[in-house]
């Protein structure tokens, strides 16, 4: 029987129903108005619930729509938040089910990283883990039909997740999205202020600049910049609100930005 990891945050983070959550998300996508720009080769995208951080998280996605059929895999890096482990860790699992439907793993690519002696395979922190399980509604809805390779980012390091991201870089079949929030529960400006400091880090590739008081997910992140200065990509500072911006209230927010490269 296949290995299927089921979903963790349906129900919470976002709609169970399929109907609903289809819904939801091209209301997110209906809302934004990409510009004509180069495909994007890699995201960071936020990945709290979808009340607070769709509308972010869409700004990004819906940069994607016109490549729907032509991204055929997604290599997609999240911080871990539930359970602690060392390194980096690709599932056992050979699916992941979302209410809309079943992800592949690409088996060959998960392979492809087996010498590496700090990326492990484990469905034990991808089990409970909300910052992939996330992202993959949108990137069904944009995209259809493709393979993913998801890797959840323990007690690792940038060099590391560049070099997982090296090994997975292909061509234009393959988007590399990473997950992350910025600054968690600092009163409204102040969050601003940060967010806005860690978006300009972002913007200038200046990976040295963030640390995890600035992004939950400050290792995947810095990772892939190491790796987009390597390719000779180009950021763009997409979206950049907070809880307090969307839906929740100014005393104590959680950053989100939507960051393209290409």
């Amino acid at each position: 029987m296949s290995m299927v990891r089921a979903p963790a945050v349906a129900g919470a983070f976002y709609p169970a129903d399929p109907a609903v959550l289809h819904e939801e998300v091209q209301s997110f996508l209906a809302g934004v108005a990409p510009p004509a720009a180069p495909p994007p080769k890699a995201l960071i995208v936020p990945h709290a619930g979808y009340i607070y951080s769709g509308p972010v998280a869409a700004s990004a996605y819906a940069r994607l729509r016109p490549l729907a059929g032509r991204i055929r895999r997604v290599v997609l890096l999240g911080p871990a938040h539930r359970v602690p482990f060392v390194g980096i860790a690709a599932p056992e699992a050979e699916y992941f089910d979302t209410p809309l439907g079943r992800v592949h793993v690409d088996q060959q690519a998960v392979e492809a990283l087996a010498d590496l002696p700090f990326v492990g395979r484990s469905d034990l922190p991808h089990a409970p883990e909300h910052s992939l399980e996330v992202q993959l509604p949108f990137l069904q809805e944009v995209l259809g039909d493709f393979e993913l390779v998801p890797l959840v980012v323990g007690q690792a390091t940038p060099e590391q997740v560049a070099a997982v991201l090296e090994r997975l870089w292909d061509g234009d079949e393959t988007l590399i999205v990473v997950s992350s929030d910025l600054s968690h529960y600092l009163p409204y400006e102040q969050a601003r202020d940060i967010d806005q400091r860690t978006s300009q880090a972002i913007a200038e590739l200046r990976d040295e600049a963030i640390d995890h008081e600035q992004a939950c997910g400050a290792t995947p992140v810095r990772g892939l910049l190491q790796a987009a200065r390597r390719h000779g990509l180009r950021a763009e500072v997409v979206d950049l609100r907070n809880s307090g911006d969307t839906a929740g209230p100014r005393d104590q927010v959680v950053g989100y930005g939507a960051y393209v490269f290409h």
